[in-house]
């Protein structure tokens, strides 16, 4: 199909666009149970940052995660998994020869308000037929160091491995109330989303209901349920910077109009 026939014939190129874009998006999510084993990450997260999940700025206040992309179930922004919260153990390390295994048993509650993306042979890479490198379905990817999460929260022995960071861990997860464990719960201002006009699905404790529960982005295309707050919309905005995934459906929609509108103009 020649690109000089898509011009003239703007409606068979919009809707060529469409199905491709239909056909690319459509997935088969992780299914994951609420208590089991994962591997843990670490990622910076810049204090105030608005995430994928839409949460407000105030929650990077506190412990929070990106989750893995096909159990976190979303392409590019909102998924069912936003706003989940997680009990989160330290098992052993992934990496140093002999694994580490803490003499403490360390914990944290985070909430979910990002997303980690499949890539390559990544630890956020596992799909619904393949695991990631350490077996598991599930990474976690703690937004640390975090105001709300203790410096020196991940154990080591400098001694013997010669550094003291990991990396990498094997961990086991339950899940929780946010409402009645997150330690933001207790702050409102740290709760709900804010409404960028497009994405923001941040649900302060969902239950798997589609009234406060966001649908997946990609498979939808819906319109999320409205968890935005007062308090959630009093953040000051210019204090973050939204996430680049928030940019591609609005991005996408001018793409095609241009393309339309040029095909009229030139027929």
């Amino acid at each position: 199909m020649s690109l000089s026939f898509l011009v003239h014939t703007p409606r068979l190129w919009l809707v060529f666009l469409l199905s491709v874009s239909s056909a690319t998006l459509a997935t088969e999510w992780i299914d994951y149970p609420d208590d089991g084993t994962a591997t843990l990450t670490h990622y910076t997260l810049p204090e105030g940052y608005i995430a994928a999940c839409g949460c407000t700025g105030a929650s990077t206040l506190y412990p929070t995660v990106a989750m893995s992309q096909y159990a976190y179930g979303s392409s590019t922004a909102y998924g069912p998994a936003c706003g989940r919260c997680f009990n989160i153990t330290l098992l052993n390390s992934y990496t140093g020869t002999p694994p580490f295994i803490p003499n403490v048993t360390k914990s944290v509650v985070v909430k979910v308000i990002d997303l980690c993306p499949v890539g390559g042979a990544g630890w956020c890479s596992a799909t619904p037929d393949k695991p990631n490198p350490s077996g598991q379905y599930i990474n976690f990817d703690l937004s640390w160091p975090s105001a709300g999460i203790p410096d020196d929260f991940f154990p080591s022995d400098e001694a013997l491995y010669g550094y003291t960071d990991f990396g990498v861990w094997n961990v086991s997860y339950q899940s929780v109330d946010c409402l009645q464990n997150w330690a933001g719960a207790k702050h409102p201002a740290a709760l709900g989303s804010v409404d960028d006009g497009s994405s923001a699905c941040c649900p302060a404790n969902p239950t798997g209901s589609a009234n406060d529960t966001c649908p997946s982005f990609s498979d939808d295309n819906g319109i999320p349920p409205d968890t935005t707050t007062s308090d959630a919309t009093s953040v000051i905005w210019g204090g973050s910077t939204p996430s680049f995934r928030h940019a591609l459906l609005p991005l996408y929609s001018l793409f095609v109009l241009c393309f339309n509108c040029l095909g009229y103009l030139v027929g």
